[in-house]
């Protein structure tokens, strides 16, 4: 008889955010009477950029011509996007990264897990605690840990917690380990790291030949100007580092799926024999075989950002998040919440009571206030006691949640 991959049995229970649905459902049939407002799952509320809109619009009046007329696009994106990519995001910021090293595809939680695809099996893997879960969970799939202790944490996985005892600095590892994932940003924490830091890092991974696997996406939201909102922004990161970026949050394109991976061609890795093997080279191959690239039409989309128009619509997106994300840190502040994150990130890490789990927190906003947040806990063992909510909504349901948690 066929068999399946076990590892997805190694996974816990539920993966966090279909949980949340369920309890919400839950409380929804119980009590029809009564709307919710949802300051958890991290998807956007804004309309699309005009610019994004009327780029895509025109793309498809092209597609319905024979002469503009557009099938399979190259599965490392349409040239013109990664040239605006490099551009504005890298080259104007002084990062050393051409056209060439740019893949777009349909997602950056796609490409944090895909890539492993191209790394071997034995690597010695570490990730921060708090985490985003996709950085464990495909870990889990492909087979890479063995079973998840009391605490959740999976044996054959490398822990390095955030939290208000380190000021939520993620601290380099004694030990040597061979892939790291970092996100800053932080999800869910919403922690920066400076330049330093991130130097720390790249001399980490250099020393070690190691591999950083850097999630920027929330880099657009990044208020401090003298935080790096690449890695690329430190020197050696193009030896040690792949950059994941995401259009998703600051353009608005959950429902419409672009994103794109940054891979140095001098960016080298060895064989089990000990050969080098360049990565770009592998991840090329991987795209060519298991991708068929992203819509033209949503690439047109995704360039209209980068125009004059769309920089002005997405500084004005940005804006009215984070001025959300400031509305929830000082509304919860007042209301006798130690509260994290909120100042460069979308994100508010809160201190739950102390009579409280996370997820018993979740419960009681969730039936007390009507309001709908993320239990730490679902981030790994380190995030029990937190709890986020996200500024991603509109403003009116914001200042409804923090008035009635105020009230409550």
């Amino acid at each position: 008889m066929f068999k399946v991959n076990t590892n997805y049995l190694k996974l816990k229970a539920g993966y966090l955010f279909p949980e949340i649905a369920r309890r919400v459902k839950a409380f929804s049939l119980e009590n029809p009477e009564k709307s919710l407002i949802r300051l958890g799952i991290g998807d956007v509320t804004e309309p699309l950029p005009k610019a994004c809109c009327k780029a895509m619009h025109s793309a498809i009046e092209e597609m319905a011509t024979h002469d503009g007329f557009h099938g399979y696009g190259p599965e490392q994106g349409y040239f013109w996007l990664r040239e605006s990519i490099a551009k504005f995001d890298y080259q104007l910021r002084g990062c050393d990264i051409s056209p060439e090293e740019i893949f777009v595809s349909d997602g950056s939680k796609c490409d944090s897990s895909n890539i492993l695809d191209i790394l071997s099996s034995n690597n010695k893997i570490a990730v921060t605690d708090p985490v985003y879960p996709v950085y464990v969970d495909s870990n889990v799939m492909k087979g890479h840990t063995r079973e998840a202790n009391e605490f959740g944490q999976y044996e054959g996985l490398v822990y390095i917690a955030i939290n208000e005892d380190n000021n939520f600095v993620a601290k380099i590892p004694e030990e040597s380990v061979d892939i790291i994932y970092l996100c800053f940003p932080n999800n869910p924490t919403g922690a920066v790291a400076t330049k330093n830091q991130l130097t720390d890092w790249v001399n980490y991974a250099k020393k070690n030949d190691a591999l950083i696997l850097f999630d920027a996406a929330y880099e657009a939201f990044i208020q401090d100007q003298s935080l790096p909102h690449s890695i690329y922004e430190i020197e050696g990161a193009r030896d040690c580092a792949i950059e994941f970026r995401s259009f998703s949050k600051n353009a608005g394109f959950t429902g419409t799926r672009c994103a794109f991976t940054v891979i140095p061609k001098a960016l080298v890795a060895k064989s089990l024999t000990g050969s080098e093997i360049d990565l770009w080279s592998l991840w090329n191959r991987r795209q060519c075989t298991k991708f068929n690239g992203v819509s033209y039409i949503v690439q047109r989309g995704a360039e209209a950002i980068y125009s004059d128009e769309g920089r002005v619509e997405i500084k004005k997106l940005i804006d009215f998040y984070m001025n959300n994300a400031e509305i929830i840190r000082n509304s919860l502040t007042k209301s006798g919440f130690k509260v994290y994150g909120a100042e460069n990130a979308p994100y508010a890490w809160i201190k739950v009571p102390k009579s409280m789990n996370s997820w018993e927190f979740f419960d009681f906003l969730l039936n007390r206030a009507n309001v709908v947040g993320t239990p730490g806990s679902g981030f790994g063992s380190a995030g029990e006691g937190y709890f986020r909510l996200s500024a991603f909504n509109t403003l009116e349901n914001v200042e409804q949640a923090m008035y009635k948690i105020a009230k409550m």
